[in-house]
């Protein structure tokens, strides 16, 4: 990397998004000033195209393999990272973040750590897609754009939810899922976040109150886990967004949140 760029921020994405959903934020964020990459988990293709037709490429990913991929991204940069992360990507960002890997995080409707109860219907229904067929486990499965409308573009339109469907989904390791949903039964889960690191970098919280996937009662939930660091962890909520913040006509206003947070914390 430059040496003479911005601070790096690595941008994480979660299960059914290509990397490249991120190319808006990377723009701007570079705009703003810092050196922003997108790479996508391991298996990942460069496309959307390539990543549909070979889907086993990324099957049978867990988290461990994922947060493993971009510690050793984050070991090639200059300087630790702002990780910014949705859904299980930020999960990934939390878990690198309590591993003192990185400056900062934002983590997006993260996905579920160990240690967090709550599970609303809504998120069982939105992944009954991995979970009607426990051999998922060990495949990529895709959305249908009917699933997709469910779990991810609820607080859009029908017609902006199909389009984003056709532009920006793949295929999705189901192995995670099935980790997550494992995680409070495992003394050693990979979901597990060090959450009582007292000496990490700040974490920002970002909550869509409309979401299917990652409700506000999961991210609420989380925000509890860390009650025992003294380390900053803020909570945003976008009481109108659903689990497609990140990508749909709204991006911009949680972007700029996350620059704005940033900023005040001197990053």
């Amino acid at each position: 990397m430059n040496p003479t760029a911005g601070r790096p921020v690595v941008f994480i994405h979660g299960l059914w998004l290509h990397p490249t959903s991120w190319n808006p934020w990377v723009e701007l964020f570079r705009e703003r000033g810092y050196a922003p990459v997108a790479p996508g988990w391991p298996g990942v293709a460069a496309s959307v195209e390539q990543s549909r037709s070979d889907p086993d490429s990324i099957a049978d990913q867990g988290i461990d393999d994922v947060v493993a991929h971009y510690a050793r991204i984050i070991d090639g940069l200059t300087e630790p990272p702002v990780l910014v992360g949705h859904s299980f990507g930020g999960m990934i960002a939390e878990k690198l973040l309590g591993q003192d890997r990185a400056a900062a995080a934002v983590a997006i409707d993260a996905a579920q750590i160990k240690g967090v109860l709550p599970v609303p219907l809504s998120s069982l229904r939105a992944t009954l897609p991995v979970f009607r067929n426990p051999a998922n486990r060990h495949r990529a499965v895709s959305l249908t754009p009917e699933q997709f409308r469910f779990a991810f573009g609820n607080a859009v339109s029908a017609e902006e939810s199909a389009g984003l469907h056709a532009r920006w989904t793949i295929p999705a390791p189901g192995k995670p899922l099935f980790e997550a949903a494992a995680a409070n039964f495992s003394p050693h889960s990979p979901a597990g976040v060090d959450t009582g690191n007292a000496g990490r970098g700040p974490l920002l919280l970002v909550m869509g109150g409309r979401d299917h996937t990652v409700p506000e009662a999961i991210t609420k939930a989380t925000l509890k886990q860390y009650r025992g660091s003294g380390a900053v962890t803020d909570l945003i909520e976008f009481a109108d967004r659903g689990h497609s913040l990140t990508i749909d006509s709204g991006w911009r206003a949680v972007a700029d949140a996350a620059l704005s947070w940033l900023a005040e914390q001197g990053l």
